[in-house]
């Protein structure tokens, strides 16, 4: 399930994320929270042309951009529609997980395992409300405690806005969580869907 088994992009040699942009409310408030309490550098802060705004980017590791647009006239934030009702693992309604097609509905770092419960505790200590969840191969898909069947740990947690952001650390090789998933078949998704937006006969 992954390039480290052999799988490779047939159509374009991708190389990661070059960044990731989202929309905050205000700028000086998301450069405190992702640079002062996360320790995430700001390196880059574009002015936009015609007062439209500004685009910030901090450096998440190895490379790779967290990007935000500061957007002047921008509607408000829409919880249950952008972005979750309520931090994930917070409500046993799973309504309050569910965002709009073509949201983003949330965002997560990877982390080294073994410090998931360190990274817990400073950011308890920082003040930002978080919960815990170590997902696993159990009918719940999650465990209160680490168990061989763990697969991954996450630290989850809101920004400011109320953008969901994760700490993710494999205690496993990512591919365990697929394993007893059906194997993709992308030439069969694709019948259907040229099957579902075939003309119909008159």
């Amino acid at each position: 399930m992954s390039t480290e088994q052999g799988l490779k992009n047939s159509q374009f040699e991708l190389r990661g994320v070059n960044h990731l942009a989202l929309v905050c409310s205000d700028r000086a408030r998301t450069i405190d929270f992702y640079s002062n309490v996360l320790g995430m550098p700001l390196v880059g802060d574009i002015v936009l042309p015609d007062g439209r705004g500004h685009h910030l980017f901090f450096d998440i590791g190895k490379g790779d951009l967290l990007a935000f647009f500061e957007f002047p006239d921008a509607p408000k934030a829409a919880p249950g529609v952008a972005s979750p009702r309520k931090n994930i693992g917070e409500s046993t309604d799973p309504k309050d997980l569910i965002t709009a097609h073509a949201s983003m509905n949330h965002v997560a770092f990877d982390v080294p395992a073994e410090k998931i419960d360190e990274y817990r505790e400073r950011l308890t200590a920082k003040g930002i409300p978080n919960t815990l969840i170590n997902h696993d191969r159990s009918p719940s898909q999650r465990s209160e405690t680490v168990n061989e069947s763990t697969i991954v740990r996450s630290i989850y947690f809101m920004d400011p806005d109320g953008i969901v952001l994760e700490f993710a650390g494999w205690l496993q090789p990512r591919e365990e969580l697929f394993r007893e998933s059906p194997p993709p078949n992308v030439s069969k998704e694709r019948s259907h869907l040229a099957a579902a937006n075939a003309p119909s006969a008159s």
